[in-house]
């Protein structure tokens, strides 16, 4: 009953995600509609009444590429398309490249049209493989609206142009836009996959310059051998490379706004929530400094875990910063932050428990409060999952002689529901028993992470994310080899006391030898 409800659910929103589609499909158009009536306000009605069927061929292609984004994702991300946000981003994100390319081309030359800001939007803010098909119906939408918001008719001469869109650029440009925007844009997502500043993305406009400089050669190759006119080649090459400057300068500028609308996150928005200056990591750091030290090390294991399966070591890295912030409200309480006195010894294990719990509760409060991003207030809700409190069920099972009930010294949930939350669950648990290991070999670090790893699963603590088995032997394999290097031994060094004093004299002792 409960997965056939999930089931019709889920159809429901894929059903609003179709009327989405339709609905950003209805203000492109109008959008589209207003582009021509600013390019020409006196001429644009003759547009529609002369050659409205021109409008109309515009309006299916634009119908096909929407189809073609959306079927993209009912095949390859279902998920993605259940948030209206995402939709909603896809066709900000359209629109606003079209409307720079627009401007640009219209006000300055088509060749200085940003092409890749598109590209890089996307990569950023989705990943890799969305980028490269959005930046390829992105380039298809430029050629098709450059190419039918102009009345091309046959005269004895050539070609007359009435006032639209078409009028920014040319014909055979037409042709420069398509293959400018989808070779520029695929060279951005494969050159900046691994960009992790904010700097190197801007510097990232050389490299796009050489594609540039190349397709431009290309296409104005028959007319500089026929008239051999380098000066408009090196004007055109230059706007081509300002063009490229422009789109990495302009994916910066407008990636703060779309991260902080959309809540979507950034490599770069995540990097600096790890910052040392970020308010609550000072905070952890001056007030629980044991739990500071314990999450930087989480961090460590988790983007090392993350890389070994392939998720998101950035958000992994974060994630884990800020895993134990709900220990914020009562430090003292946790045995990392405590020096000696140990206030549970004065408490019944009821609340001693319930205080130990709420740090999960309280650490994601604490990060929808601070506006952090939900992917890791959840992490912080989710990585101790149900698990029991076993120091004080123990200490109440003895006090109460055996009349307690588990779920009064569990954790309230819920389970993790993403691997990202899986992987710092048992980093978190892995890194603090590996602590309290006398013989920290790796065979003995095996034995307590597959320990760790198979109760958790024995809990059903993974039976709603998607991790798999593989995916947890590997983890458990990194985290072995990682442990055993934290907390590794070191060769015990003699107990002799050096000071310049005793130095000097022995240094005197040898040169009166000598002499």
């Amino acid at each position: 009953m409960k997965y056939s409800e999930e089931v019709k659910n889920k159809r429901m929103k894929l059903l609003k995600s179709a009327l989405y589609f339709a609905l950003c499909y209805v203000i492109f158009l109008i959008f589209i509609c207003f582009m021509i009536f600013i390019n020409d306000p006196h001429s644009w009605v003759g547009y529609f009444k002369n050659d409205y069927t021109r409008f109309l061929s515009l309006c299916i292609c634009v119908l096909l590429l929407f189809a073609v984004v959306y079927f993209y994702f009912y095949f390859e991300s279902r998920d993605f398309l259940t948030s209206p946000k995402n939709i909603f981003l896809i066709f900000s994100l359209m629109m606003l490249s079209l409307l720079i390319c627009y401007l640009f081309g219209r006000f300055i030359s088509v060749f200085s049209r940003p092409m890749a800001l598109l590209a890089l939007l996307a990569l950023f803010l989705f990943n890799r493989r969305q980028a490269i098909l959005l930046n390829f119906v992105f380039s298809l939408l430029i050629f098709v609206t450059d190419t039918y918001t102009g009345n091309f008719t046959a005269t004895d001469g050539g070609f007359a142009t009435l006032p639209a869109m078409a009028d920014v650029v040319g014909a055979s440009d037409v042709y420069f836009s398509l293959m400018l925007g989808f070779v520029s844009g695929t060279f951005a997502v494969l050159t900046a996959g691994n960009t992790k500043t904010r700097g190197s993305l801007l510097l990232l406009g050389t490299f796009l310059s050489v594609p540039t400089i190349l397709i431009i050669l290309l296409l104005e190759l028959p007319v500089l051998s026929s008239t051999g006119n380098w000066i408009a080649y090196s004007a055109s090459a230059g706007f081509g490379v300002m063009g490229c400057f422009l789109s990495t300068a302009l994916a910066l500028c407008f990636m703060p706004l779309f991260e902080t609308v959309f809540g979507r996150l950034t490599v770069f928005r995540l990097r600096e929530l790890t910052s040392p200056n970020m308010p609550l990591i000072q905070q952890l750091r001056t007030e629980a400094p044991g739990t500071f030290n314990h999450s930087l090390i989480v961090a460590q294991l988790a983007e090392t875990c993350a890389i070994a399966i392939g998720e998101n070591a950035e958000l992994a890295r974060a994630a884990a910063y800020y895993h134990d912030v709900g220990k914020l409200k009562e430090p003292d309480c946790f045995t990392e932050n405590q020096q000696g006195y140990n206030l549970h010894d004065e408490l019944t294990p009821e609340l001693s428990a319930d205080i130990i719990r709420s740090h999960a509760k309280d650490g994601y409060e604490l990060l929808m409060n601070a506006r952090l991003p939900k992917e890791i207030a959840d992490v912080a809700l989710e990585h101790h999952g149900t698990l029991p409190i076993k120091y004080f069920y123990d200490k109440a099972m003895r006090l109460s002689g055996g009349d307690s009930r588990i779920e009064d010294y569990s954790y309230l949930g819920p389970t993790p529901r993403s691997k990202i939350s899986a992987i710092i669950m048992i980093a978190d648990a892995s890194e603090a028993a590996a602590r309290s290991l006398k013989d920290r070999s790796p065979e003995n670090v095996e034995r307590v992470v597959r320990t760790i790893i198979e109760e958790r699963m024995d809990l059903d603590q993974f039976s709603d994310c998607d991790v798999t088995m593989r995916d947890l032997s590997v983890i458990k394999g990194s985290l072995v080899d990682a442990l055993s290097g934290v907390h590794h031994h070191r060769v015990k060094y003699p107990s002799i006391r050096f000071n310049r004093a005793r130095q000097a004299v022995k240094d005197e002792e040898e040169s009166h030898a000598e002499s």
